[in-house]
């Protein structure tokens, strides 16, 4: 009925088509009619498959199909076509002189087009891929800008508010250009949507802490400090001081104090819950695995405040971390968060906010909350004097 046809190829395996011929002005008779493939832009056996030969119709019967099956090809927004002709009728049929091809033969233009549904999906899978170069692209730039900031003074000349360095400047670069350039191989949050630079910057943060503590313990052993004082002097100062720093910024950018407030009680949090409870439980887990061993048994089978775990032969393997001062210390830092909370909420209704107000205000609330971390660290160090003493090993 038509000089050409469109199919739409399959995605996955090949699929089969059939094509009617159909007999026009009565079905008398038996009839074939040959029939031939013909490639032009869609070859045969990579685009279809056909084989030539003869359509029988027998009488009465007025419909014939010639089969054809389509190849399971990419297609991106192509037109293919190839041609089925029928010629050499018998048994007194004609072919319709109107059609394509003339009386002589009959040429049926099949037209495999790509679906576009197919190129849809393409596009889209195009563009993410585009989009993931250029973060890829604008990632490795990034990466290699910060190796060039951690090497040069103040960066380099390449920014255009650029200016020269000055003595201070070069002082202060030589001093941390070795932190600057290890923290570089943090990469930047372009990769993988900025996880890498979380986990890596973690892995940072865990590394300079556990260095602190190291450091902090070895300046209390030769101050003939115990180490709880240490802990929460020297310690907590280079751990925290980030922390300040961070808060102090956003105090300054944001209207509110929700993230610079929000800042310390979370980090506080992640010091107590993650930074307390993780590594105990991972220590708890291999003691119970490796069972009692003769330091544990020289420290622990006789040591006093441990009858939980039973008495004498039958006390039984476990985590064992002495409190020492720590309710003292606990307690007296409970004391002093409530002040704390207490100076904000008076804050809130005499300056109208936690933070900000005149300078006779920030000043006196700055002075209250420094006497209070002195008057923490004056009454933990000497309930601990007190219990353990100051003792230097020789």
């Amino acid at each position: 009925e038509s000089d050409h046809i469109k199919l739409t190829p399959p995605q996955t395996k090949d699929q089969a088509h059939f094509i009617m011929v159909r007999r026009m002005g009565g079905g008398s008779g038996d009839i074939t009619v040959h029939y031939a493939f013909e490639g032009d832009t869609a070859v045969k056996g990579r685009d279809f498959e056909g084989a030539d030969g003869e359509l029988a119709m027998a009488n009465g019967e007025m419909e014939g199909c010639i089969k054809v099956t389509l190849k399971a090809v990419a297609r991106y927004a192509t037109i293919d076509h190839f041609r089925i002709v029928l010629s050499e009728p018998t048994g007194g049929a004609t072919l319709d002189d109107t059609k394509d091809g003339g009386a002589e033969k009959n040429i049926l233009t099949v037209m495999i087009e790509s679906d576009s549904g197919h190129k849809d999906r393409l596009d889209r899978l195009k563009s993410t891929v585009q989009v993931k170069l250029s973060k890829s692209a604008v990632g490795h730039r990034n990466y290699a800008q910060q190796f060039k900031d951690a090497i040069f003074v103040n960066g380099g000349d390449d920014d255009e508010d650029y200016e020269p360095p000055t003595k201070r400047d070069y002082i202060v670069h030589i001093v941390t250009c070795p932190w600057k350039f290890l923290f570089a191989i943090v990469p930047p949050t372009d990769y993988c949507g900025g996880w890498v630079c979380f986990f890596s910057a973690l892995l940072m943060i865990g590394f300079v802490t556990m260095l602190i503590s190291d450091l902090a313990s070895l300046l209390g052993c030769v101050l003939c400090l115990p180490d709880d004082i240490t802990a929460i002097t020297f310690v907590a100062l280079g751990t925290s001081l980030p922390d300040t720093f961070a808060s102090k910024n956003a105090a300054e950018q944001d209207p509110y104090a929700d993230a610079s407030v929000g800042n310390v009680t979370g980090s506080n949090c992640v010091n107590v819950f993650l930074g307390l409870g993780l590594p105990w439980m991972i220590a708890s887990i291999r003691w119970q695995i490796s069972g009692k061993t003769a330091a544990w048994e020289q420290k622990y089978a006789v040591a006093e405040g441990l009858d939980w775990l039973g008495v004498g032969a039958d006390r039984k393997i476990g985590f064992v971390v002495m409190a020492g001062s720590l309710g003292f210390s606990v307690a007296v830092f409970s004391c002093c968060a409530v002040l704390s909370l207490m100076l904000l909420a008076v804050r809130r209704s005499a300056c109208g906010g936690e933070l900000g107000g005149s300078a006779g205000s920030k000043w006196l609330s700055a002075g209250f909350l420094t006497f209070l971390w002195f008057l923490y660290i004056a009454l933990s160090a000497g309930q601990s004097i007190s219990e353990k003493g100051i003792s230097c090993p020789s």
